[in-house]
């Protein structure tokens, strides 16, 4: 009986800690950025649904910007690859997905990236890539993947501020 209640006492005990240790992994996941006034780091991830982990990204006006991307995915490049790609202001997400399908040759970045800020190279599952570049002017503008069909589902906003 005294057994028992050793080790039931023991396992509460290393409940308690996982819960402590699940809040840490929480709060860590939701930082997605670490910066400075001259320079941000931004992560990335992009998974084998089509998603994103990040929807916004908040930068300063002539910061340096990294933005590096991890597919966690296990799917090919030929599959299910993504990329980073940041428009221009204006440009419009459906016509420049349509013609980025088109783009394979060059890494599915179509016109010779006229309409283009910024983009990673296109990766498969477990790779990792990143870009650098310094933040344009104030102003809203849209990343997405430009893998065929995936800008529909993954893309987001890059506010400058």
């Amino acid at each position: 009986m005294l057994t028992l209640s050793l080790v039931m006492i023991s396992c509460g005990g290393d409940k308690k800690k996982e819960e402590k240790e699940k809040v840490k992994i929480g709060t860590k996941k939701q930082s997605t950025s670490t910066s400075s006034d001259k320079e941000i780091d931004v992560k990335i991830t992009g998974n084998d649904q089509m998603q994103f982990n990040v929807k916004v990204i908040r930068v300063k006006e002539g910061q340096e910007v990294t933005v590096t991307l991890q597919h966690v995915g296990k799917m090919a490049v030929n599959i299910m690859g993504h990329n980073f790609v940041l428009l221009k202001q204006g440009t419009d997400i459906n016509t420049f997905g349509s013609e980025a399908s088109a783009a394979k040759e060059a890494d599915y970045i179509p016109n010779d990236g006229k309409d283009v800020i910024a983009h990673t190279k296109m990766i498969g599952g477990g790779d990792t890539t990143s870009v650098t570049f310094m933040a344009p002017a104030k102003g809203e503008y849209d990343f997405i993947c430009s893998f065929p069909g995936h800008y529909a589902l993954m893309q987001g906003k890059f506010i400058v501020e």
